[in-house]
C-alpha cells in the first residue's frame, strides 16, 4: 500500500454484496460507498469548494488529459500541486486520460506506445503513453492515481474488445514500473467490454499486480444497463476483497445502488453537473425538468426534506432563473444534484450498517429506475 493510504472494511450486507468501507488517504478519510465529483479541470464546474464540501463530498476526481493540456502538470507542480492550486483540503483522484482515448476519438491515433492526441483546445499535438501519464499525475499529487487504459465503445467486435483489453494489462504494468511516489496510490482498471470471460482474465492478470485499488472501466459506453449489471455481478468477486473497487464513469442514481449491491465501493460521473446545469433536478420521487411550465407558479421547493442551495426557494424562482439566462439557476440546481447523490450513499450506508440494503434497494428501484435522463 501506498504511504499514507489504506482500506478497512467494516460490515457486509447480509443479503448482497454491498459493502460499508473506509479509505485513508494522506489528505483524509472517506466512507465508502462514495460518490466522487467530478472536477475536470480543477473545479466542480459552477461551485465553490465550499459549495462541494457541503453536498457532503470528500473526494473529488480531476483529470489528467485537461489539466496537462491547461494550465500544464509543470505549472500545478511549480505551485504547490493540485490541492494547494485548487485549494481543496480532501482528497483527489486523478482520472489517467484514458477516457478520453474513447470520447476524443476522432482526435486520437492508438499504438502500443500510448496515445497521440490533436488538442481541442489549439491543435497541438499530445503523447499520452504510460509513463507519461502517471508522470503528470506524479506532478499533480492526486491521492490516487489511475492507470492509462485503452476504452472502446460498445458494443463492438469481441477481436477488438480482446486487443484494448490485452493492451490495457500491459499498460497497467508500465505504469506500476514507472510510479516514483510512494504517496500515491495506484489503481488499476479491468477492461474486456461485455465478454465475461475477457473480464476475467483482465482482472486475474491486473490482481497479480501489487495496485493499491481495482476499477472496473468501460462500461457506461452504449450498453444497456441490464449489461453493465451482469458484467459487475461475474467480476467484482475475481477483485480482492481487501481493496477498493470503483466503478468508473456511472451514473444514474439507480446504478450506484446496483453497483454497490455487487461489491462496488466508488462512483463517479458528470451525470449530477451536467443535468444541472441543464435544468434537470434529482429527487426521490423521479427527476423534475425545471424548464416546464408546470412549476412556473409552484411556491413549493424542490424537496422539502432537501438542505441544499436550492431548495431554499421555489421551484417558481428556480424556473425563472433559467428562463431568465441566470447562471444562479445552474449553481443551485448544481448543488442540490450533488446533495441529492450524497445523501443517497449516505442513505446506502446507513443501510449496509443496519443489514437491510436488500429491501430499502428494491424500494428505490420503484421510483429510481425510471429516472431516464442525459448522462
Amino acid at each position: 500500500m501506498a504511504a499514507g493510504f489504506s482500506f478497512a472494511l467494516r460490515c457486509g450486507d447480509r443479503d448482497t454484496l454491498a459493502r460499508l468501507g473506509r479509505l485513508e488517504t494522506p489528505h483524509g478519510a472517506v466512507d465508502t460507498p462514495v460518490f466522487m465529483p467530478v472536477g475536470t479541470l480543477g473545479t466542480v464546474k459552477g461551485m465553490t469548494n465550499d459549495q462541494v464540501w457541503s453536498t457532503g463530498a470528500t473526494l473529488i476526481l480531476g483529470n489528467t488529459y485537461h489539466l496537462a493540456l491547461r494550465p500544464g502538470s509543470e505549472q500545478i507542480a511549480q505551485l504547490g500541486g493540485l490541492h494547494r492550486f485548487m485549494n481543496w483540503p480532501g482528497p483527489i483522484l486523478t482520472d489517467s486520460g484514458g477516457f478520453q482515448i474513447f470520447s476524443l476519438s476522432q482526435c486520437s491515433k492508438i499504438s502500443e506506445q500510448g496515445a497521440v492526441f490533436q488538442s481541442h483546445i489549439d491543435g497541438r499535438r499530445l503523447e499520452l503513453t504510460p509513463e507519461e501519464s502517471i508522470r503528470i499525475q506524479e506532478q499533480l499529487g492526486s491521492d490516487i492515481a489511475m492507470v492509462l487504459d485503452h476504452v472502446i465503445a460498445l458494443p463492438a467486435e469481441l477481436p477488438a474488445v480482446a486487443d484494448a483489453m490485452e493492451r490495457s494489462t500491459r499498460w497497467a504494468a508500465r505504469c506500476l514500473n514507472i510510479a516514483s511516489r510512494n504517496d500515491q496510490a495506484k489503481f488499476a482498471i479491468v477492461q474486456g467490454g461485455l465478454d465475461i470471460a475477457l473480464r476475467r482474465l483482465s482482472a486475474k492478470a491486473l490482481t497479480q499486480m501489487p495496485f493499491d485499488g481495482y476499477a472496473v472501466g468501460g462500461l457506461s459506453v452504449g450498453e444497456p444497463p441490464p449489461e453493465m449489471y451482469r458484467i459487475l455481478s461475474a467480476i467484482t468477486p475475481c477483485l480482492p476483497e481487501e481493496k477498493p473497487r470503483y466503478l468508473m464513469g456511472v451514473g444514474r442514481p439507480i446504478d450506484l445502488l446496483e453497483g454497490i449491491a455487487r461489491g462496488i465501493d466508488m462512483f463517479d460521473c458528470v451525470m449530477p453537473t451536467r443535468n444541472g446545469r441543464n435544468a434537470l433536478a434529482f429527487t426521490w420521487q423521479g427527476p423534475l425538468r425545471m424548464r416546464n411550465a408546470k412549476h412556473a407558479n409552484d411556491e413549493s421547493p424542490i424537496d422539502p426534506s432537501c438542505p441544499c442551495l436550492a431548495c431554499r426557494h421555489s421551484r417558481a424562482y428556480i424556473r425563472h432563473l433559467f428562463i431568465a439566462g441566470e447562471m444562479l439557476g445552474p449553481i443551485l440546481l448544481t448543488h442540490h444534484n450533488l446533495t441529492f447523490y450524497q445523501i443517497l450513499m449516505s442513505q446506502a450506508r446507513q443501510n449496509i450498517a443496519a443489514g437491510t440494503y436488500a429491501g430499502w434497494l428494491n424500494e428505490q428501484r420503484l421510483t429510481l429506475e425510471g429516472q431516464r435522463v442525459a448522462s
